[in-house]
């Protein structure tokens, strides 16, 4: 099993992938091209990510605009968000929301993308966040970690609810 955070934006949007057992295997900054996203070009780098035999979860953290954004910077967002989850969906591999609050509470997170890209860097040594620049792709990391967990904890539930 693969999962996959994503970390959406119209510019600054980002994915990450790790394993079933939370290793590391890519991350990339969602291509555009004049504030559009290139639909094609990031559903075929998640289908080049993904094993068909192995299948995915994805999860993307739910977003919303934010107060004094101007009407065309929003809709830009708006716009983006929605083909990224079109895209995601058009994988049928199931596909989830969660809230920033969610996931970086499950971490212990502030705020500060800081600690967010310090996190992600002792987590996932390989994927080279050695920027700052490099923080969309360390939480769309965590974001997939965060679902891993998820996923994990609800199946240890399970099997300790088959074993009695």
């Amino acid at each position: 099993m693969v999962y996959i955070g994503i970390d959406p934006g119209s510019v600054s949007g980002a994915l990450g992938a790790i394993s079933h057992d939370g290793i590391y295997i890519d991350s990339f900054n969602i291509e555009h091209q004049d504030k559009h996203i290139r639909a094609l070009v990031f559903k075929s780098r998640i289908l080049s990510i993904v094993d068909v035999k192995e299948g995915a979860e994805i999860c993307m953290e739910q977003v919303h605009s934010m107060p004094n954004q101007g009407v065309s910077s929003t809709f830009s967002f708006g716009r983006a968000v929605g083909v990224i989850s079109a895209v995601c969906q058009l994988t049928n591999y199931p596909f989830h929301l969660v809230t920033p609050q969610l996931w970086k509470k499950h971490f212990g997170l502030k705020a500060d993308k800081n600690e967010s890209l310090d996190l992600a860097r002792k987590l996932f040594p390989a994927a080279k966040l050695k920027l700052k620049k490099d923080i969309n792709r360390a939480e769309a990391l965590l974001i997939a970690e965060y679902w891993r967990q998820a996923i994990a904890g609800v199946k240890h539930w399970l099997e300790l609810e088959l074993d009695t």
